[in-house]
Formats: structure tokens, C-alpha cells, sequence
């Protein structure tokens, strides 16, 4: 008798288990269909707003811009990432920067911070990188545009004697028997050299950039010796293919900030911040720094052995650690106290792409304007006259062209990464002044996380110009589904040494990207939007991406 009601009890147990799971999923049925039906709470902007200033489009534009918007969520949910091996951000904490709204000037608001894109989650770089202020096309190039002028039909070629050199045209074929042309023989170092042309040191999305990044942290080195001149230790690596790159050892943890009783002149090279630099300044759409990638050298085996260098291999030593140490020679930091110490022998760094040689191709080397003095004690003009930006502006090359915008730009990168150590730059000679500026020695930037540096900021402040696809790009950089110090850290992630840079320093972009945007806007509140934000657009059709749900109300 027992046995049947434990029987009967447990039938009944089941149907009534049954029956609740039945209701919960009808229950959930019904809360989606509601959702769904549910009226939208977006706040859109009125049929007529136009952004940064624009005549409102045309009805037809406007399907367009819903249909291109479409096409691109769509394309970038899809995508992943642009980086091979760059792992999502989905599930890291998000960085707010810590900077409160601010007002905005009614006529330059936010175009996109209240879209919500369907790669939510996802990757961030992606996005970015196909969004349509990513996709500016650069004017049609002849050839007085690029840097070099190829002979198609020379090849690149190893001989028996295992020696490199070029063949001529008369010794081989227009196409190789493998069906390669002869541009496929060259090394990648040599096809970034040939890509370089008047508006860019390489192309956006390319895959050149994304070997040479590999090949700079994994090829093996065959020599290896200190380059002459300059503040601090440099190393000059080679590779099999005649390829070289520049090696900045680590002098410093990720973590350490600099004293700040230190002058900037006396900092540490950072190799995470060249690395870093580089990342950032693609990420910004510059383009302007060489191919800079991390790798971690054995001291004995990739430096000490094959090194030609007598007055390096001198400086070789071990430590009462029974760790490999050198120092080398050069005017600071070359000591027996300030050693590179390896973990015995396991030394971090990083590698610079080369540019070309000077003898093929000539760069002019160029004095800031915004100079600091490089004195303990005396300040530069521009640091005593707050209208020092006026007699910039009468003084060649900065009276004409793009010069003092391509300037402006390279000091918001210096700003965000806190470099003060800019005191030249170079352009390639053959392009006269209407070419971009190489932003070299990057070294001393992301030294302090917790101090933002605004007189490095000094020609925005006292000439208040911008580019408008710069400051289009800071803004949209500034919003949530493209924040800059996430796309920084997936972008980043990719390196061999990640994590590049510690997480107080990719806060710190996200607060130093708010104080730009906010000197701008006193700039436009002053003498006027159309003063400040110089068209360097010239491309109507950049527009036709937006939709009239893309306002650019606070965030």
C-alpha cells in the first residue's frame, strides 16, 4: 500500500513540473512579442538637422544613407576583425573615462553617439576601421606622388652563392614559372618601401602592414649592432632578406609611471610606448609612424654571439643574479647601473620597420615651431606669447598648404600618448612641403597615466584650427560603441608582448580624448565653427552613411 501512494505521489510531481516549464515558456513567448511591439524611445534628430554644418540631403539621400547604414552594420557584424588574431573585448570591463559630459556648441553635436551598432560585443577595431570616415579615399596619385618609381620587370632572386642581389630584366622573365610576378619576389620590407607615396606611409587595410608586423617579432636575426648617436641605447637588427629593424630594449616595467621630478628630456625610451605609438596613431587614421611590433630577443644568442659591434660586446657582463647584461655606449643611461638584464637571457623589445635609406630617398628634417627649450630653467617663446600661433602662421611653410594641420594633428597624438619630446620632424624630400609629417621617436610617451600634460596642446590652443576628419574622428573615438581606449587594447592585443600597456594608461586616452574635444569646442564658442573645423573632407558622399537616427546629442 505504501509503495503505490510513493508511486502515485511521484506521477503527480512530474505532471505538475511539467505543467509549470509549459508556463514559463508561454510566459517568455509573451514578454518577447510585447518587446518587440513596443514603440522605439530613440531620440532622433529632426528631418532638417544636418551634421558639423551640411546642407540637410535630399529625400533620396536619405534612403541611401538608411540602406549604406544597413549594409555596414550588417558587413561588420560579420566580420570579426580586421587583425588576424586580435581577440574580442567582449566581457572585459568598459572604461568610461571619467570625464563628465560637457556642452557642446548646438551646431557640431554628436553624430554618433546614440547608435547602437549590430557589432555590439563584437570587435570594436572592425567597426571602426569600416566605418566611412575610414574609407576617405586619398586623391588619384601619378607618379611624381609615389616614392619610388618600380621597374616591373626586376626581381628579387637568391644565387647558388647564397648571396642576395637584384637580377636585370635581361636575366629573367616578366613571369615567373610559379605564375608570380617579379613584385612577388620582393621581400615585405622592400614592398612597404614601394608603397609609400605622398599622402601615406601605407595603406589602410593592406596585408603588407600585417607581415611585416610578424616577420619584425619572429624572423631570425643575423646581426646585430648598436646604432650610433642618439640619447639613449638603440640596437640595429638585420634579417636573411637584407631587411633591418630598429630594437629599443625595455628599460622599465608597464606599471612604472615617471618620477615626476623628472625632466622630459631625461625620461626613459619606453619600448611598449613605441609600440603602442604605432597602434595609436593608425587607430587615429594617421598612418605616419613605421610598422613597430614587440618581441622578446635572447641576449646571448641574437645580440651577443653575432654581433660585429667591439665597443657593444665590451659592455657584455653577468650579473650576481647569473643574468647576461649589457649597456653599450651612448650620452644617458649606459652604465653599469643602469644596465639590460636579461631573465637569464630573455631580454623584451621593440622593432621599428626601417624606412628607406636617406641616399635613395632624402628626408628633410624639420624644427617644431612648438620646441621646447630643453633648459631646466629658461622657457621657449611660444610658452611666454600667448599669440605666438600669428607669427607661426606668417612664417613658410606654415603660411601655406596643410603644414600647420598636419602639426596640429601630430601634437594631438603626442598629447594623448603624453609625449613632450618633440622637437623635430621629417618629411620625405621629394614632396616638397604638400606631403604628410613622419611622427618618429615615440619613445617618450605613455610615461605617466595620472598627469595629462596640456601645454602639449599649445598650437591647438593658440591657433584653434583642426582638420575636420580629425576632429570628426576624435569625437566618434570618444563614444561608446568605438571608445578608443577599447579599440586600443584589442588593437594591442595582437602584439607578442601583450599586454602593451597597463590599463590606467588606456584610461588616461579615453580622459585626454575628452580635454581635445573640449578645447575644440571653446575654440568653435570663440571665433565660430567654420574658423576652427578646416575642410579636408571634399567628399560629399562621406555624408550619405548617416541616418537621421545618428544624432549627435550628449552621451
Amino acid at each position: 500500500m505504501f509503495r503505490r501512494l510513493q508511486t502515485l505521489l511521484q506521477r503527480k510531481f512530474k505532471i505538475v513540473l511539467f505543467f509549470l516549464l509549459l508556463l514559463a515558456l508561454l510566459l517568455h513567448m509573451g514578454l518577447d512579442l510585447v518587446l518587440t511591439a513596443a514603440p522605439s524611445s530613440c531620440k532622433c534628430t529632426p528631418k532638417g538637422a544636418s551634421p558639423v554644418g551640411l546642407p540637410p540631403p535630399s529625400p533620396l539621400v536619405s534612403v541611401t544613407k538608411k540602406l549604406s547604414l544597413r549594409i555596414l552594420q550588417d558587413f561588420s557584424g560579420s566580420n570579426g576583425s580586421l587583425e588576424t588574431g586580435s581577440p574580442s573585448v567582449e566581457g572585459r570591463p568598459r572604461t568610461n573615462g571619467g570625464s563628465k559630459a560637457v556642452l557642446r556648441d548646438q551646431n557640431s553635436t554628436h553624430q554618433w553617439a546614440g547608435r547602437k551598432p549590430a557589432w555590439s560585443g563584437r570587435s570594436k577595431m572592425a567597426a571602426l576601421f569600416e566605418h566611412p570616415l575610414y574609407k576617405i579615399p586619398i586623391p588619384e596619385m601619378t607618379e611624381k606622388d609615389k616614392l619610388f618609381s618600380v621597374n616591373s620587370k626586376e626581381k628579387f632572386t637568391v644565387k647558388s652563392s647564397g648571396s642576395n642581389e637584384w637580377v636585370s630584366s635581361s636575366k629573367a622573365e616578366m613571369v615567373l614559372p610559379t605564375g608570380k610576378t617579379p613584385y612577388d619576389t620582393y621581400p615585405t620590407w622592400l614592398r612597404f618601401h614601394i608603397s609609400i607615396n605622398r599622402y601615406e606611409l601605407y595603406p589602410r587595410q593592406d596585408t603588407i602592414t600585417r607581415i611585416l608586423l610578424e616577420e619584425l617579432a619572429t624572423q631570425k636575426i643575423i646581426g646585430s649592432v648598436q646604432k650610433p648617436g642618439g640619447t639613449q641605447l638603440k640596437l640595429i637588427m638585420s634579417f636573411p632578406n637584407y631587411g633591418e629593424a630598429l630594437f629599443k630594449p625595455m628599460k622599465q616595467t608597464r606599471d612604472q609611471e615617471t618620477p615626476a621630478d623628472f625632466f622630459y628630456f631625461s625620461d626613459f625610451e619606453r619600448h611598449n610606448a613605441e609600440i603602442a605609438a604605432f597602434h595609436l596613431d593608425r587607430i587615429l587614421d594617421f598612418r605616419r609612424i613605421p610598422p613597430v611590433s614587440g618581441r622578446l630577443v635572447n641576449i646571448t644568442k641574437e645580440i651577443r654571439d653575432i654581433t660585429s659591434d667591439k665597443k657593444l660586446a665590451r659592455t657584455f657582463f653577468i650579473s650576481p643574479a647569473s643574468n647576461i647584461c649589457f649597456f653599450g655606449e651612448c650620452s644617458y643611461y649606459c652604465s653599469t647601473e643602469h644596465a639590460l638584464c636579461g631573465k637569464p637571457d630573455q631580454l623584451e623589445g621593440s622593432m621599428a620597420a626601417f624606412l628607406p635609406e636617406k641616399e635613395l630617398a632624402k628626408r628633410h628634417s624639420w624644427r617644431s615651431p612648438w620646441r621646447r627649450s630643453y633648459h631646466k630653467s629658461k622657457k621657449a617663446e611660444w610658452e611666454l606669447n600667448q599669440n605666438y600661433c600669428a607669427q607661426v602662421r606668417k612664417t613658410p611653410p606654415y603660411d601655406s598648404g596643410s603644414r600647420l594641420l598636419d602639426l596640429i594633428d601630430m601634437t594631438v597624438l603626442d598629447f594623448l600618448m603624453g609625449n613632450m619630446d618633440r622637437h623635430h620632424y621629417e618629411t620625405f624630400e621629394k614632396f616638397g612641403n604638400n606631403t604628410f609629417l613622419l611622427h618618429l621617436d615615440n619613445g617618450r610617451g605613455f610615461g605617466r597615466h595620472s598627469h595629462d600634460e596640456m601645454s602639449i596642446l599649445a598650437p591647438l590652443q593658440q591657433c584653434c584650427s583642426i582638420k575636420k576628419s580629425t576632429y570628426l574622428r576624435l569625437q566618434l573615438l570618444s563614444t561608446e560603441p568605438y571608445r578608443l581606449s577599447d579599440v586600443m587594447r584589442e588593437s594591442l592585443a595582437s602584439d607578442r608582448l601583450s599586454p602593451v600597456l597597463a590599463e590606467p594608461h588606456l584610461k588616461a586616452l579615453d580622459r585626454r580624448l575628452q580635454r581635445v574635444l573640449d578645447m575644440v569646442q571653446g575654440c568653435m564658442a570663440k571665433g565660430g565653427q567654420k574658423e576652427v573645423l578646416v575642410d579636408d573632407i571634399g567628399n560629399p558622399w562621406i555624408y550619405c552613411w548617416w541616418g537621421e537616427g545618428d544624432s549627435l546629442e550628449g552621451k
